[in-house]
């Protein structure tokens, strides 16, 4: 009897440690209060639904051990089966800790440690620390939308770049834009990183290739960082260049040293 009670508890401890989804690690399973179906997460019920599960009513769980429907909570009220390190009575996360905070401004749990983030009031998202008082200020940056996928940004699990104009991008449409050969932002076309290095090697080149006589003094109206300017043209490429794709055919030395991360948001 006592080694069917050990055998009994081994194998409830093996299953416990492995439930969970691709998503979170948790031992229990949510009851959708929209169908009453029981999911690991809200993002798994999604992808099978044809509705979204709201996950701030969601008021009952399902113990992936010992199957007791109970409310919400960190244990299981029969097995004593912990459904989470970290647990959001708010957002009704479940998960292993990652120093995870619940942002009462933002709404949602974010990864932390919370000590390494501050909450900026008027962008109405947390940041990094050390952009307190040094970033551009975006009033409610984070609820647009992702001005390359068009996706949600606030309370995506995917992590957000911010750009010296205080313009958002998912943390993987940066990365594609920049292999595209893009270097603007999106939205206000003020250039996504510091560009200098680049501008004085391009102003470098143009130096050492003198326009032929005729064209020395043409002039175009050109567009840089919101500004229109009346500039002397050239065949090469340049900071306000008019030839059309010849930035995108220059290779650039990216220098990213001003494109900031900000952490994701856990949901």
């Amino acid at each position: 009897m006592f080694a069917d009670s050990q055998k009994y508890h081994r194998r409830r401890r093996r299953m416990a440690s492995l439930v969970g989804c691709e998503h979170y690690v948790r031992r229990c399973l949510l009851k959708a209060p929209c169908c009453g179906k029981a999911y690991v997460c809200r993002l798994c019920h999604d992808a099978e639904e044809d509705h979204q599960m709201d996950r701030f009513l969601v008021k009952e769980v399902q113990c992936s051990v010992c199957t007791t429907v109970q409310q919400a909570q960190q244990t299981c009220v029969e097995c004593n089966v912990t459904f989470g390190e970290y647990y959001c009575d708010i957002c009704h996360l479940f998960d292993k800790d990652k120093k995870q905070y619940h942002c009462q401004p933002c709404g949602i749990c974010r990864i932390g440690p919370r000590e390494k983030y501050f909450h900026c009031e008027k962008c109405n998202l947390c940041l990094a620390g050390d952009l307190r008082g040094n970033h551009k200020c975006v009033e409610n940056v984070s609820r647009q939308n992702c001005p390359v996928c068009m996706e949600d940004i606030h309370t995506s699990r995917i992590g957000a770049q911010i750009l010296p104009c205080g313009h958002l991008l998912h943390k993987t449409c940066f990365d594609d834009m920049v292999q595209t050969g893009a270097y603007r932002c999106p939205l206000c076309m003020h250039s996504a990183w510091n560009m200098e290095h680049n501008w004085e090697q391009m102003d470098k080149e143009i130096t050492q290739s003198p326009m032929p006589t005729e064209y020395q003094d043409a002039t175009v109206k050109a567009h840089t960082d919101g500004v229109y300017k009346t500039v002397r043209t050239h065949c090469l490429p340049s900071r306000t260049s008019t030839a059309p794709g010849v930035i995108k055919a220059k290779k650039i030395i990216y220098n990213l040293s001003h494109a900031r991360p900000v952490h994701p948001a856990i949901i």
